[in-house]
């Protein structure tokens, strides 16, 4: 539950699905395919789409690779957040923006999974904002060469298994021992998608279940 006064809103934030990002991503389609879902259900039930789009060089802004992928339309009324860093609220309008939103639930799709999206996670978590990965809307990079172990076939798309990988741009990250925070904050990748915990609010899960209900 989130711990923001008077904002009781859920919001989708959809976290760099841009060309350059995903093009090597495990299972692109299907994630992409799952992701249009996931907004298209939210435009219907009036939920607030906000989207996220990193700079850097090598996603140099206004080249193809910086652009959201093609199956993707943000709307021009749906507020688009740029950011530089892994976390999507560091130097950004994206608290300004659900804050004006009365926004204090998030509903977080993109990519990629074990960079951008949990750096953002962990920012919404320590702004008291209640943040749920949806299981199936996610996706990285195969990253065995940096010593992550080979996924089998039909293992989820995500990999959340530390700071293993290369780095990506942006400020370096501060880590602290797991036994500081996970009695407060469970680990995103590792809880279960469902209902908000206190009942209220649309229905969450897999984006397949959340674009089938209603």
């Amino acid at each position: 539950m989130t711990t923001l006064e008077n904002r009781s809103n859920t919001a989708l934030v959809v976290i760099d699905v841009q060309n350059g990002v995903v093009k090597a991503a495990q299972e692109r389609d299907a994630v992409v395919a799952n992701i249009a879902g996931l907004v298209d259900k939210a435009r219907r039930e009036q939920v607030p789409v906000v989207w996220v789009q990193h700079s850097d060089e090598p996603l140099a802004r206004g080249s193809d690779d910086w652009r959201i992928v093609p199956e993707l339309a943000p709307d021009d009324a749906e507020p688009l957040v740029e950011k530089n860093y892994g976390d999507a609220f560091e130097g950004t309008s994206l608290e300004t923006v659900l804050s004006g939103l009365g926004v204090g639930r998030l509903i977080v799709a993109g990519a990629q999974t074990d960079a951008c999206v949990r750096s953002t996670l962990h920012g919404a978590f320590a702004r008291g904002y209640d943040a749920t990965l949806v299981s199936d809307a996610h996706t990285t990079e195969d990253h065995t060469a940096w010593g992550h172990p080979r996924r089998a076939r039909s293992s989820p798309t995500r990999t959340c298994t530390g700071p293993t990988r290369r780095p990506q741009g942006g400020r370096p990250g501060r880590s602290r021992p797991r036994t500081s925070t996970s009695a407060a904050r469970p680990d995103p990748c590792a809880t279960p998608v469902g209902r908000p915990r206190d009942g209220t609010g649309p229905l969450l899960g897999s984006a397949a279940s959340l674009a089938s209900t209603g």
